[in-house]
């Protein structure tokens, strides 16, 4: 395809995803429409789960010096480092990125999300057993469980991600700040694991254009100490698992293939969303032309919902309940007619507006004879955008989506190494710019 097409590509997708983000937070204050992205009495910033509150902290010159050298330097590094090299200085830089944002607030901006009574650690806290927790798990999700219904976040998940924190009570990080911590430092690995993913499956080249958005993404700001960003982690090294066994032989291929099985099962009991990322694991198999490993990852991920379903937790039974519990709570006042769409705005918050430009990249050349359905920057992609339609689709993630589809985001980011030569700079300069700006203005609740 032409630069001078792809550079109309990418102009148009950038432009809808900004008009789309300005329509998302003027409409409904402007028309008066109440779409409920809280339910606190704190003034909403719709779509995101926020309110305005502009500051400054400790981490505001170091993610300015970091904006400063993504822009000046990631790209040159990304293109003539050593493999190792760029891994390690990627997993670093996403590190420092994620706690410079994260300490814009302070200490609290590492221990303030997880300390909430709404999220996992205080209950994580409180188990004494985990046979009486799994046994007990179902029957606890409706609110008509009274005084024993789980917190909003417990509730709205399988167990895997309160057995996570559980685990991390009994090793004696179960503190605020402690496990805001371990989580940003487990969720820093996604680029790197992203980049591993997709140069084993012989697209080293896309691996280094897209390294500096995967690094320095505006998800930074909802990764840090979210417990999204461990769904997301574990789904992305699941991914690396399966295209390691797609590209080996079938004797070591086998391994890796039980290894990514394992792992994605994991992902399945953390979220009743995360089934959809079987399209992903399809266009990994998709991209290496291998399809044998499907029947054996697949026989592992089921070992593991059956597991937990022989400790007492069955992933099937559980989620009608959930849906129950769903529209019994807020997601009944939230319009539809607004959200089909503002969550598309938050995702464009979240994975950053030139994810816009990178998408019509990608329909672009989906639409040449170049595209080929076993190039995965352009399948994964395209995989990671379909997950996310059925999502919003299904009405069952209505608002919240900045942390909700972590997962599907670095799929997405994979996009930009799609854009032409003269559009990749300023595309990671509107990055950074995004991250900074929501870290700064708004109080985002993650």
């Amino acid at each position: 395809m032409s630069s001078s097409r792809q550079a109309r590509a990418a102009a148009w997708g950038l432009a809808i995803a900004l008009l789309l983000i300005a329509a998302a937070v003027v409409v409904p204050p402007l028309t008066g429409w109440q779409v409920w992205a809280r339910l606190d009495p704190h003034p909403s910033l719709p779509p995101l789960h926020g309110f305005w509150q502009p500051k400054v902290g400790a981490g505001t010159v170091p993610a300015l010096l970091l904006a400063v050298v993504a822009l000046w330097w990631s790209f040159a590094a990304a293109r003539t480092w050593p493999w190792g090299r760029l891994l390690l200085a990627g997993y670093t830089a996403g590190l420092c990125w994620m706690f410079a944002l994260a300490l814009v607030d302070g200490p609290s901006g590492i221990s303030r999300v997880l300390g909430n009574p709404d999220e996992y650690l205080q209950t994580a806290r409180s188990v004494t057993s985990i046979h009486e927790l799994l046994q007990t798990y179902v029957s606890r999700i409706p609110f008509s469980a009274g005084d024993l219904h789980w917190p909003i976040h417990v509730a709205g998940h399988p167990p895997g991600m309160l057995l996570f924190f559980v685990g991390l009570v009994r090793l004696g990080l179960g503190g605020d700040f402690a496990a805001g911590a371990v989580v940003t430092v487990i969720a820093a690995s996604i680029a790197p694991a992203t980049m591993v993913a997709v140069r084993t499956l012989g697209r080293e080249d896309a691996a280094r254009a897209a390294a500096p958005y995967l690094v320095f993404t505006p998800a930074a700001v909802f990764l840090a100490v979210s417990a999204d960003a461990v769904m997301a982690t574990t789904l992305t090294w699941g991914m690396v698992a399966l295209a390691l066994a797609a590209t080996r032989g079938a004797r070591r291929g086998s391994l890796w293939a039980v290894l990514a099985g394992v792992l994605l099962g994991s992902a399945v009991m953390m979220s009743y969303g995360l089934p959809l990322a079987g399209l992903l694991a399809l266009a990994v198999l998709a991209s290496a032309r291998r399809w044998w490993p499907l029947p054996v990852a697949a026989l592992a991920a089921a070992a593991v919902v059956g597991a937990f379903a022989v400790a007492g937790f069955a992933w099937w039974e559980a989620y009608p309940v959930l849906v129950r519990r769903y529209w019994d709570g807020l997601a009944a006042r939230r319009p539809a007619a607004y959200w089909l769409w503002g969550d598309l705005a938050a995702l464009a918050i979240s994975a950053g507006p030139a994810v816009g430009s990178g998408v019509a990249c990608l329909g672009a050349r989906m639409r040449t004879p170049l595209a080929r359905l076993t190039d995965p920057a352009i399948v994964l992609p395209a995989a990671a955008l379909l997950a996310v339609l059925l999502a919003d689709v299904s009405r069952m993630s209505k608002a919240e989506v900045e942390r909700i589809w972590l997962p599907f985001v670095p799929w997405l980011t994979l996009s930009l190494a799609l854009l032409p030569e003269r559009w990749r700079r300023p595309a990671l300069g509107v990055q950074v710019l995004t991250a900074l700006l929501v870290q700064h203005l708004l109080y985002t609740s993650w």
